[in-house]
């Protein structure tokens, strides 16, 4: 069957199942995100002039793409960082159509114009030690779900594995005998194997055993057997900082999520001495220029390295004008 590529609604189907999904073979996550964005883009077209049906392709304009990244910021309230992944989402589609339709091409190119929008970066968020061990202990023994986020917490904070990676665990990435060790499958389709503590194996273990998980199970389900969710994880993690907080007052300070738990496990491998290229390896960043933006020197690290570096005991020499300096400025 012919596709009408100039039609925006046809160009677009083929996007998402040729381009990405055929073609470049994204992943689940990749789809699942381009999705939402044109989710949000096609419902802001449609509130905007109605049915989507008659939109040609050649309605899709930077101005258009402009107003829809300006709707988000102020009548969504998206923080200049989520604004951007939705751009980039837009550009994405932008190169797709300039490719299959190259004589839509110049106008392709300005979307692709737009920019990214700059933004504060914010210092990075941590947990100390005495805090993540807090943070282990808070979830209750008496309770399954409780049970299940000590498992939880305990291998994120060792494997410093994204949330998406660590709810699509099944038993079979698990290697919990001789070289305990876990397979996350991460962005694009890329595996790493990270190994865990003896003490991490063995609360697996455990878990798995009480709760007879077959290969096909997920390994931290919700209540209705099914994978946990994001928002549920998040949940839960927030319900053990607040429960730890009772006890350890500094975690009022802290919004604690799974990707402060992320950035907690690579500042406390730096601290410990390992090398950025092999904590991006852990992380599964491709280049070692994203694991920059997750681990910053703490103070204790900066003080360490000042110390290092001898204090100048020479004085300055007092800077004394000429005669023709004075004279010029006398002049002005």
């Amino acid at each position: 069957m012919a596709v009408d590529l100039g039609h925006f609604r046809r160009l677009l189907q083929s996007f998402f199942c040729q381009y990405l999904a055929a073609e470049r073979r994204v992943s689940d996550r990749t789809i699942a995100a381009y999705r939402d964005v044109f989710r949000l883009f096609t419902r802001f077209w449609k509130g905007r002039n109605g049915a989507l049906e008659g939109f040609p392709i050649s309605g899709f304009t930077s101005q258009l793409v402009i107003d829809f990244l300006n709707h988000l910021e102020k009548d969504r309230s998206n923080s200049p960082r989520t604004r951007n992944h939705r751009l980039a989402g837009l550009h994405s589609f932008a190169e797709y159509v300039a490719m299959a339709e190259p004589r839509f091409a110049g106008q392709m190119q300005g979307i692709l114009s737009v920019p990214m929008k700059r933004h504060d970066k914010k210092t990075v968020v941590f947990l100390g030690r005495e805090e993540v061990e807090a943070l282990l202990d808070a979830p209750s023994d008496a309770t399954w779900s409780g049970r299940r986020d000590r498992v939880l917490f305990r291998t994120l904070y060792n494997t410093g594995a994204r949330i998406s990676e660590m709810i699509a665990l099944r038993v079979p990435d698990l290697e919990l005998k001789r070289q305990p060790s876990v397979t996350l499958h991460g962005k694009g389709r890329k595996e790493r194997v990270i190994p865990l503590w003896k003490n991490t194996a063995s609360a697996l273990r455990d878990w798995i055993k009480q709760n007879r998980l077959g290969n096909e199970d997920p390994v931290f389900a919700g209540a209705n057997g099914a994978p946990l969710s994001r928002s549920g994880a998040e949940k839960r993690l927030g319900l053990a900082a607040r429960t730890a907080a009772e006890s350890l007052p500094s975690l009022k300070r802290k919004r604690v999520s799974p990707h402060v738990l992320r950035h907690t496990t690579a500042m406390h491998m730096l601290q410990s001495g390992v090398d950025l290229t092999l904590i991006a390896l852990w992380l599964g960043h491709a280049s070692t220029t994203t694991t920059h933006g997750y681990v910053d020197a703490d103070l204790a690290m900066k003080e360490k390295a000042l110390a290092a570096v001898s204090d100048p005991k020479n004085r300055t020499a007092r800077f004394h004008p000429s005669e023709d300096l004075l004279s010029f400025l006398d002049a002005l």
